[in-house]
């Protein structure tokens, strides 16, 4: 884990109040004021949101080991995944405000239940909040990895500022087309961003790497849903990656989709993935060699 955190306050982090004045923290720049009550997108505001801090164990192994993932889940999303089974929160925005000392209160808290981590779900609405909480909890002693869970709609300078503070990064790889990116989260230019902020999530972290019991202490874990009907769209992702960071890169394939929120009612996005695509997606996985691939058991 990087030790470098302490001097960060000395190099040039910008204030919360100066990311918020006009936030451009994701690749939608909506410019507005969130310090003035203003809400872009995601609908977040001046403080962080937070819907859940939990024990999960429901991870990759090298990030839920064999005492949990500590979570905290944030509420908003700077995108609109028709399927998202996380909707409550990431659309509705339910959950309760945290100002930075009761954050980094929590991060105490749930460090005190013996996780292996932190682990910040949905982060990048709430990035200037959630880089204050860190600092002001390492003062406090808080010595865990830090995870940045993210769908990988980011953009560089935001991941800039994370450069010694997140040990681990678990990006999305979500889409390389951009007519199905639109269709389905409302972000044609997802491809293009995500391919810039996975590479400099490994420029700063490298790839996934665990100690001696198995759990991760730094890198970067990246994972991809598997969509009904469109297994055509894992194997160009997947070509990509292999292609972009070698077959050494770590993969999560998820086969877990099921048609939440508002895919239920939309063709194509009604049905879960079945074992036949799920095993498509293992055998794409396998022909461009990816030496590091986690699968579901179904």
């Amino acid at each position: 884990m990087n030790t470098e955190l302490q001097e960060r306050p000395d190099q040039g982090i910008p204030p919360s109040e100066e990311l918020l004045s006009a936030c451009r923290l994701c690749p939608r720049e909506c410019g507005v004021n969130r310090l003035e009550g203003e809400r872009g997108f995601c609908g977040a505001g001046k403080l962080a949101r937070v819907a859940a801090v939990s024990v999960h164990h429901g991870e990759e192994p090298p990030i839920s080991g064999t005492r949990g993932s500590g979570t905290i889940f944030f509420s908003h999303c700077n995108m609109k995944c028709l399927f998202c089974q996380n909707y409550p929160i990431s659309q509705y925005g339910n959950g309760r405000e945290m100002d930075t000392e009761t954050l980094a209160g929590e991060m105490l808290r749930i460090r005190d239940q013996g996780v292996h981590n932190v682990n910040f779900v949905t982060p990048t609405p709430h990035m200037p909040q959630m880089l204050e909480a860190v600092l002001l909890a390492r003062e406090k002693g808080f010595d865990l990895p830090v995870v940045y869970n993210t769908n990988g709609y980011d953009t560089l300078e935001t991941l800039a500022l994370l450069d010694g503070v997140v040990d681990i990064y678990l990006p999305d790889a979500k889409y390389l087309s951009s007519e199905l990116a639109d269709t389905a989260s409302g972000t044609p230019d997802y491809a293009r961003h995500n391919e810039v902020a996975i590479a400099e999530m490994v420029r700063q972290v490298g790839f996934l790497s665990a100690g001696d019991d198995g759990i991760a202490t730094q890198g970067v874990l990246v994972r991809h849903l598997v969509l009904p009907g469109r297994v055509g769209e894992t194997e160009a992702v997947l070509a990509y990656l292999a292609e972009r960071h070698g077959p050494e890169l770590p993969l999560s394939l998820m086969g877990q989709y099921f048609p939440a929120w508002q895919a239920a009612t939309i063709g194509g996005f009604d049905r879960k993935v079945t074992r036949k695509e799920y095993d498509r997606a293992i055998e794409a996985a396998e022909r461009r060699g990816f030496r590091n691939v986690f699968i579901q058991e179904r």
